[in-house]
């Protein structure tokens, strides 16, 4: 697999910084932030928008980080409103914990399962989903029931982004994703649910080294690469 040196950008979507590459992102937006737990998260785009100032975001996200790096980070320094999330509370995440309790952020808590399908749901362009996770729970408050076949099911719907921050492996330079092992986690679901995906990769390569078989997010769904300096690569 041949890969792209240092040379002239060879991509409109390519740019030569995280600052670069999240540099119209605006206060009040949702964004949408790939990983589970420290596997496939994008640091150094998360850093840049910390960088950046913006505040009052809506996150969407498995988790909130853990101790000062990564989403912690955006907790740590008051740019969360709201966040919508999995696993939210777990050892080492105490800048989420303080900015809940202090009323700074808004928990909408979804069960991991549901909070993939509602993203996948919006990427592929459905109205919903149904599901019978938290059918008669504290979930199911303001949601409605729909009855098939004597089961009762909730209607969950769409999930959907301005901008998603995904971490891949190897990119080409039309955009074409390729995540390694674990890392392929909420990655694909959420670069396919924002209206604008930024992702930082590894690895660069020109168009028609990543076999199509290997490709697990098509170039269309991808507007902007930044490939991680070497010393911030998992």
């Amino acid at each position: 697999m041949a890969e792209v040196r240092a040379s002239p950008l060879s991509s409109e979507k390519l740019r030569e910084t995280a600052d670069a590459a999240v540099g119209d992102v605006q206060s009040g937006s949702t964004v949408m932030v790939g990983g589970f737990g420290d596997a496939g998260v994008p640091f150094a785009l998360i850093d840049a928008l910390v960088r950046r100032g913006v505040t009052d975001l809506s996150i969407v996200a498995n988790n909130c980080g853990t101790g000062e790096r990564g989403l912690a980070a955006l907790f740590k320094h008051g740019m969360v409103r709201r966040v919508y999330a999995s696993f939210p509370a777990q050892a080492g995440n105490g800048h989420f914990a303080e900015s809940f309790r202090s009323g700074r952020t808004e928990l909408v808590l979804i069960p991991q399962g549901t909070l993939a399908e509602r993203i996948r749901a919006a990427g592929a362009g459905l109205g919903g989903i149904l599901t019978p996770t938290g059918v008669d729970t504290l979930v199911a408050e303001g949601k409605q029931v729909v009855l098939v076949d004597g089961r009762s099911y909730l209607l969950e719907l769409p999930l959907h982004a301005d901008v998603a921050l995904v971490r891949a492996h190897t990119a080409d330079t039309s955009g074409n994703l390729r995540y390694r092992l674990s890392s392929r986690n909420f990655n694909p679901v959420m670069a396919m649910a924002a209206r604008c995906t930024i992702a930082e990769v590894e690895r660069l390569v020109e168009v028609g080294a990543l076999d199509p078989d290997d490709v697990h997010t098509p170039g269309v769904f991808v507007d902007r690469l930044f490939v991680a300096p070497a010393g911030r690569r998992e």
